[in-house]
């Protein structure tokens, strides 16, 4: 019953959700080219907003724990599991004060309004996932970027998203030339839950009525950890705060 509820909302969701990807990407241009970083990061900021009070439309609702625990003034590392795309949309706003950067597949760094835009310019770096030798100097790259300008990376080491919510088997490549290059930076090791059933049927229709909640656990200072023991308690963290899998 509810699939067949979800169909006529969905419709109604999907056009705002577009009509905001295509209000904001001319907005982005305007705010990178003419005034620069700053405020193209608002704009982009105020873009996910937006996209998550759509989400609003199909009954969503967000709980974000912990955040006040996340260091400030030094570069950050999340390290999440990952669900759906609305994973993305709810750090950027919720966490916008620390200025997320991703580890994106290239497949999403063309064709899409505002969201392709803000991975080529924003900060974000595109990786080849047919190509691990490519990623490599893309991700030491956006580490040496976080270093310096004191911001920071996100990155989902399951590689693609749970369709189910059960974590996947993270990989540790990413990771640990993110920590090899940002030696001051700290880890922060954040579970999702819920997010997956926002697309439980496809792309179409959308879920209706989920709670979505993001957990930061712990933060750890890279330098205080080899790093074999800093990604066994990073997955550690991030799986047992998945609530259908603890």
């Amino acid at each position: 019953m509810q699939k067949i509820i979800s169909y006529p909302i969905s419709v109604i969701y999907y056009l705002f959700f577009g009509l905001c990807l295509v209000i904001f990407h001319p907005i982005q241009w305007i705010c990178l080219n003419v005034f620069g970083y700053q405020a193209h990061k608002i704009s982009v900021d105020y873009l996910n907003f937006f996209l998550l009070r759509c989400t609003n439309l199909v009954g969503t609702r967000y709980t974000i724990e912990n955040r006040e625990t996340i260091p400030t003034g030094v570069p950050l590392i999340f390290v999440s599991n990952h669900q759906s795309m609305y994973d993305i949309v709810a750090m950027i706003w919720y966490f916008r004060r620390f200025h997320c950067k991703f580890v994106s597949k290239k497949e999403l760094g063309s064709g899409i309004p505002s969201v392709s835009f803000n991975l080529r310019h924003g900060g974000s770096v595109l990786i080849d996932r047919k190509d691990p030798k490519q990623a490599i100097p893309v991700i030491k790259s956006l580490s040496e970027y976080i270093e310096k300008n004191t911001r920071s990376a996100v990155i989902f080491p399951e590689g693609t998203r749970s369709k189910t919510g059960k974590p996947k088997e993270f990989a540790q490549s990413g990771l640990k030339i993110l920590c090899k290059y940002a030696p001051s930076a700290y880890v922060v090791p954040v579970s999702i839950n819920n997010s997956w059933k926002m697309v439980k049927y496809g792309f179409f229709p959308v879920g209706l009525g989920n709670h979505l909640t993001f957990t930061a656990h712990k933060a750890m200072a890279v330098k205080d950890y080899d790093f074999a023991e800093l990604m066994k308690l990073t997955e550690k963290a991030v799986v047992e705060g998945v609530n259908e899998y603890k």
